[in-house]
């Protein structure tokens, strides 16, 4: 399964298993690439320090391509981008910020550069920075988001006549029915982030990886939209968020309540109630936690049965 994604990263499937906060430390990572896709650390949720940790063991546990997510806001920007040059990371995705800031230093250091987008326009600015590729997301995808509400089935086909750089779609897939769906409609591959918070190996807490497989559809909202917009399972913290709105709160309000730490509270630590709960539309179609090895099988196998069976229909 050749094309323009598996040339540039070296992998043997398009897919990227997202570098998602909490999620997606060195085991994730590594069992991704091990599998034949491309695993990704998520460096959102780490000191220097700690993301360097990850990034030696994950050398240590593949000898295959992988690569950090780096969202740009990240208030140790410049210390996260040292230790990636340091330890020789040969790939990163940017996010959350303007990519012409670090994809030409990237560049200079051996480094191929995703930039993760939610518009034409920001894929555009993407593309004129010189990124690598683009991981257009709609918003069906758990965690930040953007403001468009694009979905990824109208945010694809519209991105593909804009650019010419490979395009990676995301947001909303979990299957090898939706690979091949968002493939056919001008993606190079895609990205995965939600089935691979339901794997053995994601350092999510086991009480959020079971309330992501016993979620339903509609089970996940958009919210905080004044302040960065972003996808969430319901719970107590959800539903007094949704009171707060009553009062028609400030920004201040809404980020004094939010405080920090929430994310991992609810990902990382287990608390359903008060904890930040992100994840992607798609929980409502994942069920069983599996290690990453079957999830990539499944995905893939799935893909290739769907797209024989689709040729065979177009000979009937």
């Amino acid at each position: 399964m050749q094309n323009r994604v598996t040339s540039l990263f070296g992998i043997q499937y398009p897919v990227v298993q997202a570098g998602m906060v909490w999620n997606s430390g060195w085991r994730l990572a590594s069992a991704s690439s091990n599998s034949g896709i491309l695993g990704l650390i998520g460096a959102g949720s780490m000191y220097p320090n700690v993301l360097r940790s990850h990034i030696i063991k994950c050398k240590q546990n593949t000898k295959y391509p992988f690569g950090v997510n780096v969202p740009l806001l990240y208030p140790n920007i410049e210390e996260i981008m040292d230790v990636i040059v340091e330890e020789k990371v040969r790939i990163v995705f940017t996010s959350a910020g303007n990519p012409s800031a670090w994809t030409s230093w990237l560049q200079n250091n051996g480094i191929t550069v995703v930039h993760v987008i939610s518009s034409v326009k920001f894929a555009q600015k993407a593309e004129a920075a010189g990124v690598d590729a683009i991981v257009a997301e709609g918003f069906e995808a758990g965690g930040h988001n953007g403001y468009e509400e694009t979905t990824t089935l109208t945010l694809i086909p519209i991105v593909s006549k804009s650019v010419s750089i490979p395009i990676i779609a995301a947001g909303g897939i979990a299957t090898g029915n939706g690979m091949l769906a968002v493939m056919a409609l001008g993606a190079d591959g895609v990205q995965i982030g939600s089935r691979f918070v339901a794997s053995e190996e994601s350092s999510a807490h086991i009480a959020f990886k079971n309330a992501v497989l016993s979620s339903c559809e509609g089970d996940t909202k958009l919210i905080l939209k004044e302040l960065t917009p972003v996808r969430m399972l319901k719970n107590k913290f959800y539903e007094s968020l949704v009171e707060l709105y009553k009062s028609n709160p400030s920004k201040e309000t809404l980020q004094s309540f939010l405080g920090t730490g929430r994310a991992k509270l609810g990902m990382f630590e287990g608390d359903l109630e008060t904890g930040k709960l992100e994840i992607g539309q798609i929980s409502a179609l994942i069920d069983t936690l599996l290690p990453v090895s079957s999830i990539v099988k499944e995905i893939i196998d799935e893909y290739n049965f769907t797209a024989q069976s689709m040729r065979n229909k177009l000979l009937k």
